[in-house]
């Protein structure tokens, strides 16, 4: 059974803004938004027959929602590279689809405000369903344009053996 450390000072929940995302063992270059870990699992109801008056619930079939990682447009071509992977068009008949490595497992760190990391997530089996290369372009806009990447995953788990480490003190000897 995993063990947790515990912070007794810190009274604060983390922030969402400090995170990094990194897949084939590199960190992908300027992410700036990621949608939510979430996860469904299906009510099963049944009736004992002695008692037809009353429902009973069980779990089923888990479901894990798709992940949006959102960025600015840049001449990076990560999130383009591996949506290629899943459709390519122009590549030829029978090699529109890299079926051997379409597939990666990622990994979603998020760190405190003092840059330590606090949280890490794995998931499983993530490729690309959505890719939005350029957002509407606007002569009279004033934003980034920013690209997305939709990922479908087959599940994912918080990684027990990142610990919390002690919180940066200002003032004091270390």
């Amino acid at each position: 059974m995993a063990t947790f450390s515990v912070n007794t000072y810190r009274l604060d929940p983390y922030k969402n803004f400090k995170f990094r995302v990194k897949w084939d063992g590199r960190y992908v270059a300027g992410v700036s938004k990621v949608g939510a870990l979430k996860r469904t699992t299906e009510v099963v109801k049944h009736r004992d027959g002695g008692d037809p008056s009353t429902s009973r619930k069980s779990p089923g079939r888990t479901e894990y929602d798709a992940i949006t990682l959102e960025r600015g447009v840049t001449h990076d071509t990560e999130f383009e590279k591996w949506a290629n992977k899943v459709w390519n068009l122009g590549s030829g008949l029978g090699s529109e689809v890299s079926l051997k490595d379409f597939r990666k497992d990622i990994i979603l760190e998020m760190y405190n405000e003092a840059g330590q990391l606090v949280l890490s997530y794995k998931l499983f089996r993530c490729w690309v369903s959505e890719f939005q290369a350029l957002p509407e372009l606007d002569a009279n806009a004033n934003a980034v344009a920013i690209q997305t990447l939709k990922l479908e995953n087959e599940g994912w788990e918080r990684d027990y053996e990142v610990k919390e480490s002690a919180e940066p003190v200002f003032g004091e000897p270390e």
